[in-house]
């Protein structure tokens, strides 16, 4: 089977909620040698971003996000002990407190986020969804997080992740926490308007932003 199609198959899979696609596909990427990260990246990203769009325009509701959070969890079974195989000795990269902001309870985007940034070396603490801003502080916080995700994929709860960063300010802990943004309605032009510390419109943006932050504030301390 051509990679492109097992990578279709996989985001065909998220879109329509059918386990056993999933399942077969995600076996294929590990028979045919392909990178699983690339698969997650490639396929069952792309279904997922397709899912929210969907939900956020009205076109699919509640139970085709749980559905789609199935098939997530049926492939990333099979990809994410491969996934995990090819990221040996891994040096722990900080910790990332990930959470959906209030009101929104997306989560599927986050669930890949999580996932890649824990196969990079970031010790992730997920809240879940629709979280509170206090209390997202609060678990920062507590985790001692260096790096705090916002969720959001409807626009209307998208006013939630200005909220956290206004608050931090507010309490005077800003520059405790590197603040990433992300989600499908989510951009850099928001990202810089509320003045978030970046935007990731993949996991690996996450994952390279949060990397090159923590780096360099590491830098800074030590001059």
């Amino acid at each position: 089977m051509e990679k492109s199609l097992i990578l279709d198959n996989l985001a065909n899979a998220v879109i329509t909620g059918k386990k056993d696609l999933a399942r077969d596909n995600a076996r294929a990427v590990i028979d045919n040698n392909i990178d699983p990260l690339e698969a997650l990246e490639q396929g069952i990203s792309k279904g997922m971003l397709t899912v929210g769009e969907k939900f956020e325009s009205g076109e699919s509701y509640l139970p085709e996000l749980i559905m789609a959070a199935d098939v997530f969890k049926v492939a990333m079974e099979i990809l994410k002990p491969a996934i995990e195989a090819n990221q040996t000795d891994i040096k722990k990269s900080g910790t990332l407190l990930l959470a959906t902001v209030k009101g929104d309870v997306h989560n599927l985007g986050k669930n890949i986020v999580a996932t890649v940034m824990e196969t990079h070396g970031f010790e992730v603490v997920d809240l879940g969804v629709d979280q509170p801003t206090l209390d997202i502080i609060d678990a920062a916080q507590a985790n001692q997080a260096d790096v705090i995700g916002l969720s959001a994929v409807m626009t209307t709860t998208m006013p939630y992740q200005k909220e956290l960063i206004d608050t931090l300010q507010e309490l005077k802990i800003r520059e405790q926490f590197i603040v990433l943004v992300g989600g499908g309605p989510i951009n850099q032009q928001w990202a810089d308007e509320i003045g978030a510390d970046g935007y990731g419109e993949t996991a690996m943006d996450a994952v390279n932003i949060a990397t090159q932050k923590i780096n360099a504030k590491k830098a800074a301390v030590a001059l």
